[in-house]
């Protein structure tokens, strides 16, 4: 049996077996979303697990119930960047530099960013019933982060638009049935056929495997120079509306009622 050798950060684990290392959002009572410093971490690990020389494959995940609900709504607006590129354009940039091939094991709603951030890796596979979508104009928020990028890529314009217009969330099931993920499995088989799916990938001749991936993604590339940098300067215009503000303490209101009962 291959040892485990497991590091663990604040919201990010890292654990590296068998030629895979798996990479865990960690911060399940908030289910697991990120928030700033998250994201940070988040980028720097992907950079360092790239180039971990015994990782072949890298599998994304999260832990407890959810793989991440995204941007940590409690922490917007609470840390200014200032960089002309923001948080999110570097985030679609190193997911999209990595040459590992990435396998996103959904276990939980990915929502928001969290959506991105699954759509971002090579291979989908996700639970059955976890859900995945993207509130960001339920919030009052333009779809800025990297769904109107990667959305119409995987599903076309009419099927993205409907998603991002209307804030519906889908299932693993549906999401499988429309294009949207690889795979949909039962709860119980997810993480198996995941680390499965993982080794099968490392054992592919590595730089076969790599060239062939990152051909992919100068398509994917040229789609994020086409609507990545609008996307983001319509979503900051949107942060200034009134809009914004009430759709936010909307929600924030519906959160406390249900955390009151």
């Amino acid at each position: 049996m291959t040892a485990k050798v497991r590091t663990e950060e604040p919201t990010i684990l890292v654990e590296h077996a068998d030629a895979v290392s798996t990479i865990t959002f960690n911060r399940p009572e908030r289910l697991n979303a990120l928030d700033p410093d998250s994201v940070e971490l988040f980028m720097e690990t992907l950079r360092r697990v790239d180039l971990e020389e015994s990782t072949g494959a890298i599998v994304l995940t999260g832990a407890g119930r959810a793989f991440t609900a995204g941007g940590d709504v409690r922490s917007f607006g609470t840390k200014h960047d200032p960089r002309v590129n923001r948080r999110g354009w570097h985030l679609v940039h190193r997911m999209l530099e990595v040459e590992k091939p990435m396998v996103a094991m959904v276990n939980g709603p990915a929502i928001g960013m969290g959506l991105t951030i699954a759509l971002l890796c090579d291979i989908v596979l996700m639970a059955d019933d976890a859900t995945i979508g993207d509130p960001h104009v339920n919030l009052g928020l333009v779809a800025g982060d990297g769904a109107a990028v990667v959305l119409p890529i995987v599903i076309g314009p009419h099927r993205a638009k409907e998603m991002l217009l209307s804030g519906r969330n889908v299932t693993g099931t549906e999401a499988a049935s429309m294009g949207l993920v690889n795979r949909a499995l039962p709860a119980g088989e997810l993480a198996a056929a995941a680390q499965e799916l993982a080794r099968s990938l490392a054992a592919q001749p590595a730089y076969a495997a790599r060239a062939t991936k990152m051909a992919v993604n100068r398509y994917v590339r040229w789609m994020v120079e086409q609507t990545l940098d609008v996307s983001l300067a319509y979503e900051a215009i949107s942060r200034e509306l009134p809009d914004y503000p009430a759709a936010v303490a909307a929600w924030r209101s519906r959160q406390a009622q249900r955390d009151d009962r």
